[in-house]
């Protein structure tokens, strides 16, 4: 299995075309993007579990449950959430703007916006600006489509990875957008993934789900989740290779899907709003996979760790307080706690001096080790500091 970053992205697989082009929503950037299969799709689809759900989610969980797709167009700048009645039919008139623009019906295209909540979306500017991005829609076409799906991101997140069948190679492609109102409970988070295999809409979503599983809802930067958090999984057959659930080579398929949505997730935190530090939070020895998962998100989602991170400061008292109000079985005496190489509390009591680890939490990339020895279960996530650049960027959002 080979993993490709920077290179490759949602139009890495055979069959797929994207672009990116600017209709106006914002003052002077790029805001919308197409990506477009050269033939229909099977899709599969995650999407926010915030009751407050945007236009064009509802729009593609329908679009997911008739199960064909051939295109995706996206526009950054503007949410389209808490717009009501008016929303809904904005985002239809995207759907049959762009289904005419490229001749396909409506019920082909998804819509998916991020940006501004409670904005009204522009459509005229969107329907004046699809003829011309669809003449520049192109194989090379990825980068561009994934700089104009970007809000507060300061760089275009893409990955990919590749196998073989039978000696065709299969490929798995995909974007991402997300710096801030992460935390995937499946935050402004949009995620494209792409390949060229032949896959039923229900085995592609039961990959998806998977993947999803162990990526992006492992994940979190400030433990807000979006209105708009879409996740689409879209398969077109272009290698000439069929996959299901019980083909040989359908856990490789799932573990391409899992590496490209594991990169692009950490991506988004490596990006995320104002972060100096990528920091992984392990936990070992629960008694289950949730005790251990509930854990590890109360530490990676604590303010008061957060910020300790963005100073420089190994206050272990934070991750084991954080710990205990996790509401998950923990015995204070038992936990042992690693900041790196570094053993910083051995059952329950300090082994290391603060100074001997603040050139670990110093370094741009850590992990934090608990092993609460109660168990065999074991789960990371992923998360970074909170800095005075991310306070100042939410501060001053709408402003």
């Amino acid at each position: 299995m080979e993993m490709i970053t920077g290179s490759g992205g949602v139009t890495y697989a055979g069959g797929w075309k994207a672009c990116g082009a600017f209709s106006g929503i914002k003052a002077a950037a790029a805001d919308l993007a197409l990506v477009v299969s050269e033939s229909p799709a099977t899709v599969a689809g995650v999407f926010t579990q915030n009751a407050v759900q945007a236009a064009p989610v509802r729009w593609c969980r329908d679009l997911v449950q008739r199960g064909t797709l051939q295109a995706v167009v996206i526009n950054s700048g503007c949410a389209n959430a808490c717009t009501g009645p008016e929303g809904v039919a904005a985002n239809r008139r995207v759907a049959d703007d762009t289904g005419y623009a490229l001749g396909l019906p409506a019920e082909w295209v998804a819509v998916c916006s991020t940006g501004t909540i409670g904005k009204k979306l522009p459509v005229e500017k969107i329907a004046a600006a699809l003829p011309a991005a669809v003449q520049t829609l192109s194989e090379d076409g990825g980068v561009s489509a994934a700089e104009a799906i970007m809000t507060t991101d300061t760089v275009p997140k893409e990955a990919a990875a590749h196998f073989s069948v039978g000696g065709k190679t299969v490929r798995v492609g995909g974007m991402a957008k997300g710096a801030g109102m992460i935390a995937p409970n499946l935050a402004t988070m949009l995620a494209f993934l792409t390949t060229d295999a032949a896959v039923p809409a229900p085995a592609l979503q039961a990959c998806l789900r998977d993947a999803v599983a162990h990526s992006f809802n492992r994940i979190t930067i400030d433990g807000d989740t979006s209105t708009n958090d879409t996740v689409l999984l879209m398969a077109n057959g272009a290698s000439g290779v069929a996959l299901d659930a019980d083909h040989p080579d359908w856990p490789a398929f799932c573990e391409a899907v899992r590496l490209v949505a594991s990169e692009l997730a950490r991506l988004i935190v490596k990006d995320a709003e104002g972060a100096t530090r990528f920091v992984t939070i392990t936990v070992k020895g629960a008694v289950d996979d949730a005790d251990a998962l509930r854990i590890a998100r109360a530490i990676a989602n604590s303010l008061l760790c957060k910020t300790a991170w963005f100073g420089g400061d190994p206050n272990w008292g934070r991750v084991v307080c954080a710990a205990g109000y996790a509401g998950a079985r923990v015995d204070p005496d038992l936990i042992d706690v690693a900041f790196d190489e570094l053993t910083a509390v051995r059952a329950g009591q300090p082994v290391a001096a603060f100074s001997d680890l603040e050139s670990i939490v110093a370094r741009p990339a850590f992990e934090i080790l608990l092993d609460l020895h109660l168990g065999e279960a074991e789960e990371s996530v992923y998360t970074c500091d909170c800095s005075y650049d991310y306070v100042r960027i939410n501060a001053e959002y709408m402003t």
